[in-house]
């Protein structure tokens, strides 16, 4: 098993994942003991590809992600996490900067990746700080956020309606995973979050919830995120990236972003593990792409 963290450079930041390679004789009890004992958001693990899967022959894979709690149907930061330590596996470049041996770009590493919520494509390619893994999401959606849900999650977090962003209706968003966003007027707002878990987590469980997406845009092209992921075991996720495609989608969908655009999304601030994750978005195409560094961590 490796460690990564997925979203930065450096391993004191970005989203922590286990990535545990020739998962398939592994039971479901024994991915969610290793993924309980990590204590890791998510735990990704590998396995042979199904038999449909159209992929190049050995760049195809089944992957699953456990949180401590739960098995959770797609999970942006471990996908990253496991493309690059794949890539790894494949080329013998690791994760750490300049470590293709060559001042030559290497070759795109393409891998597919089956998942519960849908075929999830990578690249792996190498950029001058290291690897840069970018998924392509299941299509977007977007959904209405029921008002005894918005409201319930609001005294939840201690929030009032009046300190959200009306240009930013709250929103049901998917792209693997359903994510409620709530998005904050200003940014002191978002800088200061604390939440009742056990009322939180019950709103999200009947809603089939992955995690709460609290954002504050400062300007048209970056946002702010918060992730509070209870239904997982975590407080809060310090990199989203089945959020961030999630929220990219949406964002597209309202007529609050162009059909093509790109997107920086700041994360893991206040939680001191800054992360930086890139969305992009193409018109036409219903997919949302998110791209991410990785660093190698050394074992709890």
């Amino acid at each position: 098993m490796l460690h990564l963290t997925a979203f930065s450079t450096d391993p004191g930041g970005g989203n922590p994942a286990g990535v545990v390679f020739d998962s398939g004789d592994m039971t479901d009890p024994e991915r969610q003991a290793l993924a309980a004992r990590l204590g890791y958001s998510e735990t990704a693990f590998l396995a042979p590809p199904p038999p449909d899967l159209d992929a190049p022959a050995g760049r195809g894979f089944s992957l699953r992600f456990f949180s401590p709690l739960a098995e959770v149907p797609f999970c942006g930061h471990a996908t990253i996490a496991s493309a690059v330590a794949t890539a790894e596996r494949m080329t013998g470049a690791g994760p750490a900067p300049g470590a293709t041996g060559t001042d030559e770009p290497a070759d795109p590493v393409e891998l597919v990746f089956a998942t519960p919520a849908g075929v999830v494509p990578v690249t792996v390619t190498r950029g001058p700080e290291g690897p840069v893994a970018t998924l392509t999401s299941v299509p977007a959606e977007d959904f209405p956020a029921p008002d005894g849900l918005v409201a319930g999650v609001l005294a939840a977090l201690g929030w009032s309606e009046g300190e959200l962003d009306p240009t930013i209706p709250p929103r049901i968003a998917f792209a693997g995973a359903r994510h409620l966003v709530l998005a904050a007027a200003g940014r002191d707002r978002l800088a200061d979050i604390g939440y009742d878990t056990d009322r939180l987590t019950r709103l999200m469980l009947a809603h089939e919830l992955t995690t709460v997406t609290l954002v504050w845009r400062p300007a048209a092209d970056t946002l702010l995120v918060r992730n509070p992921f209870p239904v997982g075991g975590v407080v809060e996720d310090p990199a989203t990236g089945a959020a961030a495609a999630a929220l990219g989608g949406y964002l597209r969908s309202a007529g609050l972003v162009p059909g093509d655009a790109r997107l920086t999304l700041h994360q893991g601030v206040e939680m001191g593990r800054p992360s930086v994750l890139s969305v992009e978005l193409r018109a036409g195409d219903p997919r949302v792409r998110v791209s991410g560094t990785a660093a190698r961590i050394p074992a709890p």
